[in-house]
């Protein structure tokens, strides 16, 4: 094709860091602890749930936006969860997994020229919805605190550069809670202080929840849909792929207002129309069993604790990782030469040398910040993370 015949919508949008690292994870035969899936199979009560929905030939079309026994069962596991009654018919829509909710809800929403305002380090796709919309994104860092040594030990949320960025021109505020790449987790006086921001302002909150189930140290998930000022106002984002270890499945779903919803349904209708038929029926079914979800936070957390023990003596420093399937560390104090590398170059050079993957917290930045800190995945196998610790333990 003649180069004049198309000039990119996208010039500053790439191929994605998680697809990045796990081709050179798969060149280098590496384990990979980057890319955010688990490495172990899903209960096979859900796969026999699934099974029987296709051989009962509930494989056509379903209703736009979900069958409804599967939004009945949303809507009672976010009552039971949460206390806050949606209606399945208008405030529960099924998707194709969070990151076309979150899409879905920018391009339902936002205006060209509407700010967006999201917290760096921010997932992935948030940015690049918000241009495919015509907003103009407001990014906001969380706050690194180091220590004495320049090590950074935690990240905190922006409340005093969030309060100046809101304002009477905000058109949407994303969150996210379990945080997705630091493992932070807002409490409920944060969501507290976010509801006193936004009281007097017309902003919509796309507050995404994927990692609801997995909070760690007998802590628990604060919801936007528990909050009774924020829920008037948000679309509530969850995922049955990173709950029930089906990522690849991309089913998930989201709750907000019926007036909200029915401004995210007029394009869900045509950016998705519908979600994987058989899948839904078998998600429908398994949600009877609340113990799959209920003790996932205690299932993640042995995880967390046995990768942190692993590598404890590497010369990592660990962050706090409060919830999530993510542990963030600080490799600035390692005594090696590569420790001066900045985060996407010792990332690779781990790839390489170390045959372990993990993912730069740069890469979450819109402008790559480099803090000298990277994100492993522990929602693997037990013989996975404990092959991943022999080959860190070398550092």
């Amino acid at each position: 094709m003649p180069q004049e015949l198309l000039t990119t919508k996208f010039p500053n949008v790439g191929t994605t860091i998680f697809t990045v690292m796990s081709a050179l994870a798969n060149e280098h035969q590496a384990i990979n602890l980057g890319q955010g899936f688990p490495d172990f199979s899903c209960d096979p009560h859900l796969l026999d749930a699934v099974n029987d929905a296709m051989r009962k030939d509930q494989n056509q079309y379903p209703p736009m936006a979900g069958i409804p026994e599967l939004r009945k069962k949303v809507a009672e596991k976010v009552k039971f969860l949460y206390g806050k009654e949606y209606s399945p018919e208008h405030e529960i829509t099924i998707t194709a997994g969070a990151t076309q909710a979150i899409l879905t809800v920018v391009l339902a929403v936002v205006r060209p020229n509407e700010e967006v305002i999201v917290i760096e380090p921010v997932y992935d796709s948030y940015i690049p919805a918000i241009d495919m919309a015509g907003g103009k994104v407001i990014p906001i860092k969380m706050m690194a605190r180091k220590n004495n040594q320049g090590i950074v030990e935690r990240y905190e949320l922006p409340w005093d550069e969030l309060a100046k960025a809101i304002s009477t021109k905000t058109r949407l505020i994303m969150i996210n809670s379990p945080h997705n790449p630091t493992g932070m987790v807002w409490q409920a006086e944060d969501l507290d202080r976010l509801a006193d921001l936004v009281k007097n302002t017309s902003a919509i909150i796309c507050s995404d929840e994927v990692y609801e189930h997995m909070v760690f140290d007998q802590s628990f998930h604060q919801s936007a849909a528990s909050h009774p000022e924020l829920v008037k106002r948000s679309f509530i984002i969850s995922s049955f792929g990173k709950t029930f270890h089906v990522t690849g499945w991309k089913v998930g779903y989201v709750c907000a207002p019926q007036a909200l919803m029915a401004e995210f349904r007029k394009v869900h209708q045509f950016n998705v129309f519908t979600v994987n038929t058989p899948m839904q029926h078998g998600l429908a079914s398994y949600l009877d069993f609340p113990e799959a979800y209920t003790g996932l936070s205690n299932f993640y957390q042995q995880k967390r604790d046995f990768f942190k023990a692993g590598i404890a003596k590497t010369g990592f420093s660990f962050l706090p990782s409060q919830g999530t399937y993510f542990q963030c560390v600080d490799y600035s104090q390692l005594k090696i030469p590569e420790a001066r590398l900045n985060e996407s170059d010792f990332c690779q050079w781990l790839t390489s040398e170390l045959k372990v993957a993990a993912i730069p917290v740069s890469a979450f930045y819109h402008d790559a910040q480099n803090s000298n800190v990277i994100r492993f995945c522990f929602a693997k196998k037990e013989s996975t993370l404990q092959s991943a610790i022999e080959r860190l333990q070398r550092l």
